[in-house]
């Protein structure tokens, strides 16, 4: 695992516009809506999440004890969480980067990925899994309804499929529960990496949206049955309505194709033009303002 130190260093020296050009070596693993994820200093045991949403330490070390406690009830659970640990360093003006230090997987199981090459009965043997996993949760949920509520977002990249059967869950970085009724995380936080004037429209239109949706178990599966579409693989799509029809009888109302293509259309349209527009954000700040911007934005993405 990458040393403190050395972190430091690699956070002062990295450029968002070019990571990969930072004296020390890094590699773009994937992106998150907040984070981006670096193999950092050519160590393929740890999937660095970079986080520069702070500016204070104090704030970067509550969330770092929140995300601890959210992967711990997650395993309470019974979801297998892979190995972590989290770093804060200091980087330019005034920012605080918290780091997340995650065992990497093997990419190659990520369920994204396996649903390409999967036969037909694999990948239902896979969507039972992750149904299964996505139940412990509302389960452990139900148990704890009076003083705490996890969410969770459950959309195919968030999950490992190993070969053996078992089933990793990767996205911890934005711990969101409640305790007795309240957010534990700060909101403003999630916009952080939104252009700065579009933050108003995101706290009046969206964020309550964004902070809610993953608490529901039914716009959870929705929400991962769209993802087939963004994988282009709307062909399993009815099936996989049909399983979790089936594991949720009783539990929610059934989910419709209408209601699914619909979902998808419209988080497909909102994030095509957030990121268009945040790398608009970019380049007014570093072309025009001569400003530093803080967040690795994704190329082209296929939705």
């Amino acid at each position: 695992m990458i040393s403190s130190e050395r972190l430091q260093r690699f956070e002062v020296d990295l450029d968002p516009l070019e990571p990969t050009a930072s004296e020390i070596p890094c590699k773009i693993l994937g992106y998150g809506e907040i984070s981006c994820v670096l193999e950092i200093d050519n160590d393929p045991q740890f999937a660095a999440k970079r986080m520069p949403l702070f500016t204070q330490v104090s704030a970067a070390e509550e969330y770092a004890r929140n995300y601890q406690v959210y992967c711990d009830h997650l395993r309470d659970a019974g979801l297998t969480i892979p190995a972590d640990k989290t770093k804060i360093v200091s980087g330019k003006n005034g920012v605080v980067t918290l780091y997340i230090l995650q065992e990497q997987l093997d990419a190659k199981r990520f369920c994204h990925e396996l649903i390409q090459v999967n036969t037909a009965e694999q990948n239902q043997k896979m969507a039972s899994a992750i149904i299964q996993a996505i139940e412990k949760v509302w389960s452990f949920n139900e148990g704890h309804s009076d003083d705490l509520m996890l969410a969770i977002d459950g959309q195919l990249s968030n999950w490992v499929y190993g070969e053996s059967g078992e089933l990793a869950f990767i996205d911890t970085s934005t711990p969101l529960m409640q305790v007795k009724g309240q957010e534990t995380l700060d909101p403003e936080l999630l916009i952080k990496s939104a252009p700065s004037f579009l933050r108003w429209l995101i706290r009046w239109q969206f964020l309550d949206d964004v902070m809610t949706r993953y608490y529901d178990r039914r716009l959870v599966y929705t929400d991962l049955i769209a993802n087939l579409f963004k994988e282009q693989r709307g062909d399993l799509v009815p099936t996989w309505i049909q399983l979790i029809n089936g594991e949720t009888t009783g539990k929610m109302e059934p989910l419709v194709l209408s209601e699914i293509e619909a979902y998808y259309k419209e988080d497909k349209l909102i994030w095509q033009l957030f990121l268009g527009l945040r790398r608009f954000d970019r380049w007014i700040k570093t072309r025009l303002l001569g400003q530093r911007y803080e967040f690795v934005l994704p190329g082209k993405i296929q939705r």
